[in-house]
């Protein structure tokens, strides 16, 4: 899952000036604890997000409504240029392509039917990952899945454009990365390619995939450079609960690689299949009576127990949870069973499945495995020939 798209209110005095815009969604990071001093902080704020998003969607129709639409606002456009600020700096992730159609020539107005395409990713999610890439001068940098070109902008900032490389298997995309970052003056190379194949016979300091994904790809981990660092989210088919798979080639060409329980995590990659639970789904779950009923007085695992959680999605599968319920639901999609966990007065708790699967055994029974093996939130990660 990535967290919220729901952009926050600009302060009164950034909804017209771009670089108070830039210094009150870096004090917003600072705060939530995904942003500290250093050069990926330095970066943002003179990042003129405008230059690489100057468009942005904005969805105008109510959940339901059909054919949804929306806005594009565009920066070309004075009147525009308050609500845009608000999206490319409130925080939460820019929708920026519309049914796969071309970035560059787009003219403003409104859009019905069909999708959003691409989105640029929410900003503390990316800023503390740029962080933990430990950017620096010199260095060079695989980006991997370019979109709106943000992570290479920032790489190129900090590092410098000539040891930078985006790849992106759509050219809509690189055409227009080519066009923008050209603007802010950095021309690193972009090329049009499959992300799990990087760029073969080159090597680099730091990749970064911004998309998650099933496994890690070989390819990628053979174009480490000693000393280099790889951060990708992998998951299972659940989008519930995510793993960060950090990956080192050590001085003397070993690889070390493991996977950290996060709480956020990047979209889905292209072609990656993914479970869900659709809208009647999740209200059987919320509603109906089930199977059966139990009283429990041991508590469902916690949602701080990621290591847990991350687990369950690799040992147990099949599993969704509904973040929007008030409390603990899960379905498993495939086969229909579904669990409810409700407070039921003092300590205790009423326990509803339903379906083959028993969804309240499966974690519990996971549980004590994981507790007598010292509650792990990183697991290590071998890297096969296979990925």
């Amino acid at each position: 899952m990535t967290s919220s798209t729901d952009p926050r209110p600009l302060p009164a005095g950034a909804q017209a000036d771009p670089a108070a815009a830039r210094a009150a969604m870096a004090a917003r990071l600072e705060d939530e604890g995904a942003l500290g001093p250093g050069p990926v902080r330095d970066a943002l704020l003179t990042l003129p997000r405008e230059v690489l998003m100057p468009q942005a969607y904005v969805r105008r129709s109510t959940p339901g409504e059909e054919p949804p639409w929306w806005d594009l606002p565009d920066w070309s456009a004075p009147q525009d240029r308050p609500e845009l600020l608000g999206l490319l700096y409130g925080g939460a992730g820019v929708l920026i392509r519309h049914d796969g159609e071309p970035l560059l020539g787009r003219a403003r107005g409104t859009r019905s039917g069909a999708s959003i395409t691409s989105m640029s990713t929410v900003m503390g999610l990316t800023s503390s990952l740029l962080t933990a890439l430990g950017l620096r001068p010199g260095r060079r940098v695989l980006d991997v899945g370019t979109g709106a070109g943000v992570t290479a902008a920032v790489a190129c900032q900090i590092c410098g454009d000539q040891g930078v490389a985006t790849l992106d298997r759509d050219r809509h995309l690189t055409d227009a990365a080519t066009v923008r970052l050209a603007g802010l003056g950095f021309r690193p190379e972009v090329v049009c390619g499959s992300g799990e194949r990087g760029l073969p016979g080159r090597q680099y300091d730091r990749v970064f995939v911004p998309y998650a994904m099933e496994r890690v790809p070989v390819a990628l981990v053979e174009q480490l450079a000693p000393g280099g660092g790889l951060l990708a989210h992998v998951t299972g088919a659940s989008p519930s609960w995510p793993g960060l798979a950090v990956v080192e080639r050590t001085a003397d060409g070993r690889i070390q690689a493991e996977l950290r329980a996060v709480e956020f995590a990047h979209r889905a990659g292209h072609g990656m299949d993914r479970i869900c639970l659709g809208r009647d789904f999740r209200r059987r779950i919320a509603t109906e009576p089930g199977t059966r009923t139990r009283r429990s007085t041991p508590a469902p695992p916690a949602d701080t127990d990621r290591g847990l959680w991350l687990a369950a999605d690799h040992l147990l599968g099949g599993l969704v949870r509904d973040s929007a319920a008030r409390h603990l639901s899960i379905g498993a999609p495939g086969c229909g069973s579904w669990l409810r966990v409700e407070p039921a007065g003092g300590s205790g708790r009423n326990v509803t499945t339903h379906g083959p699967r028993d969804i309240w055994n499966e974690p519990q029974d996971l549980a004590a495995r994981w507790r007598a093996a010292g509650s792990p939130s990183r697991y290590r990660l071998l890297i096969e020939p296979d990925g």
